[in-house]
């Protein structure tokens, strides 16, 4: 027998905050159509959200909140980290710890999030596992531009193994600068949308900011320094040995890593499981394990994420 749908009726009419909550093309209502699994129609100011009863009623929720907070445009990316805040089991967002960045409505946006950012805070080495699009290294390069607004640390070292995702580039042209900057790219990405472009320039210019592969790695000691290896799923056991053993004193370490997209060649080890393995347990180290429900993307990224581990654990 089919749910009776859930009727919601925005009077007194507001059609500016009705235009806003349903965005451009109603592109609002359809993220929260994909996410919570329901069909929404709307006649003016009265809304009929049809689905199963519990669903129906979240979604029926879930306009009321985003209908109070319209008397502002809301973007795509407002929905989207509403609806990650509002289906979580979780504690009040507003409880996790605040980063001094360019973003001011920077925090962890699940418990998971936010417990990972303590983490960062509180230990000298933080391993982030989980899949992608959790918040993994932009939260780390958030808490890297915090420690370096707050002078507690005086400079970000980021690295990443250049490591191609299952196809082969070849040969790539320009200088070393050119040819690894498609592997750091998403690093720079998140420097720039938490510092701004000329600050991350100047930074770079003064050696404040440092990116670099991980095989330029070895012999250094890094002292002062927060230093984060993103992709660590593509390093080998000796590579990050090599990489755990290059911190220094006054130095922050996180490293960032998804165990189920490894693009090592064929029957080699992967060290980021063997450094869980080895080190979990281990004072002053934290482990931060994400999973599906901590995505901070589109939807549909959680259910792929979900289908892939059902598939993998299916017999």
């Amino acid at each position: 027998m089919k749910a009776r749908p859930v009727e919601l009726d925005f009077a007194p009419v507001d059609n500016q905050r009705l235009a806003n909550l349903c965005g451009a093309m109603d592109e609002n209502l359809k993220q929260l159509e994909t996410a919570l699994e329901v069909t929404i129609t709307r006649r003016g100011e009265r809304f009929s959200v049809q689905g199963s009863k519990d669903r129906a009623s979240r979604a029926a929720e879930l306009l009321t909140r985003f209908y109070a907070q319209a008397g502002r445009e809301l973007s795509i990316d407002d929905v989207q980290l509403g609806l990650v805040e509002a289906l979580g089991a979780n504690a009040n967002p507003d409880d996790g710890p605040m980063l001094s960045t360019r973003r001011a409505d920077l925090r962890g946006r699940t418990a998971r999030q936010r417990d990972y950012i303590r983490n960062v805070l509180e230990h000298d080495i933080t391993f982030a596992i989980g899949p992608a699009g959790t918040g993994k290294t932009y939260l780390a390069v958030a808490c890297a531009v915090d420690a370096l607004e707050r002078d507690a640390v005086k400079r970000i070292v980021l690295v990443r193994p250049a490591v191609e995702a299952g196809e082969r580039l070849g040969f790539l042209p320009g200088d070393l600068a050119q040819k690894v900057d498609p592997y750091l790219r998403p690093l720079y990405d998140a420097l720039y949308d938490l510092m701004g472009y000329d600050k991350v320039q100047k930074m770079l210019e003064r050696s404040a900011i440092e990116l670099a592969p991980l095989a330029y790695m070895r012999g250094r000691t890094l002292n002062h320094s927060f230093i984060i290896l993103d992709e660590a799923q593509n390093t080998t056991p000796e590579q990050m040995k090599m990489f755990l053993t290059r911190m220094g004193f006054g130095s922050k370490t996180v490293i960032t890593g998804d165990v189920t997209q490894v693009d090592l060649p064929r029957g080699a080890k992967c060290g980021l499981v063997e450094a869980r393995d080895l080190l979990e347990g281990v004072r002053g180290i934290a482990f931060s394990t994400f999973k599906s429900e901590d995505v901070v993307r589109h939807p549909l990224v959680q259910r792929i994420v979900d289908a892939y581990e059902r598939g993998r654990t299916a017999p």
